[in-house]
C-alpha cells in the first residue's frame, strides 16, 4: 500500500510530532479544524491565536516556516474567490480605499481567508510529518471503510506512474522534433492523451493480475502494530484541546452560543 518514495509533501526529520502514531495525528487535526469552523468569525482575536497555535506545533516538529508557507499556496483558488466576495455579495456597503465593499461580504471574505488558511495549515503540518503509507494505516486504524482506503492508496500509486508515463512520452515527442507550437498540433496531443490511457489501464490490469496472484482477495492487510499510549493521545490531542479553549473564550466573549450567530 506504500509508494516506493516518500512524498514531497513530507519532510523527514526526527521530532515528537513525527513519532506520533498516525491515527493520533489525523483526530487531532481533525478535531482542532472542526474547532476551527465552529468559531465565530467576529472573534479575529481567536485565529490569531489559532495561528500560534499551529505555529507552536509547527516548532515542535521542526518544520521550517518557509516550508509550511509554500505549500500554503495551495489555496489560491480560494483567496481570489474570497477577494471577489466585498464586490458580490448583497448587502450593507462601506467604503474603503475609494471602494464600494459589502459588509457581509467583508466578513464572508475575512471567514474563508481566516479558516481555510488554518485548515490547510494543519492539514500541510499532517502531511508533513507522516508519509502517505502511514496516512492511509491510521485512517484503517480509524475504522474508515477499507474501500475508501485502497482507492486512496490506488490513486496515490497510480498518480505518480500516469505521471512518470506522461514524462517519457513528452521525452520521446520531443526527440523525435516535435514540440506543440499551436492549434495544429493538438490532434498528436489528443493522440498521446488516447494512448496514455490505454497504456494506463493495461499497466492497471496486469497490476490487478499480479495481485490476484498472490492471494488479493478485495482487502489489504493491515500491519500488526503496537496501539498508541495514553501519553502518545494526551500529546496529540495538546493542539484541538487548546483550540477548544479558545473557541469557547470566543463564544463567550460574543455573547453567543454555536449556531446563534453566523460563522
Amino acid at each position: 500500500m506504500g509508494a516506493g518514495h516518500a512524498h514531497k509533501l513530507y519532510r523527514h526529520a526526527h521530532s515528537p510530532v513525527h513519532a506520533l502514531p498516525p491515527h493520533c495525528k489525523i483526530a487531532a487535526v481533525l478535531a482542532f479544524v472542526l474547532t476551527v469552523v465552529a468559531t465565530p468569525r467576529e472573534a479575529v482575536w481567536a485565529f490569531g491565536l489559532y495561528a500560534l497555535l499551529v505555529a507552536a506545533a509547527a516548532a515542535a516538529a521542526r518544520i521550517p516556516a518557509g516550508f509550511l508557507l509554500r505549500r500554503l499556496l495551495v489555496e489560491i483558488p480560494f483567496v481570489a474567490f474570497a477577494l471577489l466576495m466585498p464586490f458580490v455579495v448583497p448587502g450593507e456597503r462601506t467604503h474603503v480605499l475609494g471602494l464600494s465593499l459589502s459588509e457581509p461580504g467583508l466578513w464572508g471574505a475575512w471567514n474563508v481567508l481566516a479558516k481555510g488558511t488554518l485548515g490547510v495549515a494543519a492539514s500541510v503540518l499532517l502531511a508533513s510529518t507522516t508519509e502517505l503509507r502511514s496516512l492511509l494505516l491510521g485512517l484503517q486504524r480509524l475504522r474508515m471503510p477499507p474501500l475508501l482506503v485502497q482507492i486512496a492508496s490506488f490513486m496515490i500509486r497510480y498518480g505518480d506512474v500516469v505521471t512518470d508515463e506522461m514524462r517519457r512520452m513528452r521525452i520521446a515527442r520531443e526527440s523525435r522534433g516535435f514540440t506543440a507550437r499551436g492549434v495544429r498540433h493538438w490532434g498528436v496531443l489528443a493522440r498521446s492523451a488516447g494512448a496514455l490511457f490505454i497504456r494506463s489501464y493495461e499497466r492497471g490490469e496486469r497490476v490487478h493480475l499480479a495481485m490476484v496472484s498472490r492471494g488479493y482477495a478485495g482487502t489489504m492487510p493491515v500491519p500488526d502494530e503496537a496501539a498508541a499510549t495514553r501519553t502518545q493521545w494526551a500529546y496529540a490531542a495538546a493542539l484541538p484541546l487548546a483550540g477548544l479553549a479558545v473557541s469557547l473564550a470566543a463564544w463567550t466573549v460574543t455573547g453567543g452560543l454555536p449556531g446563534t450567530a453566523a460563522g
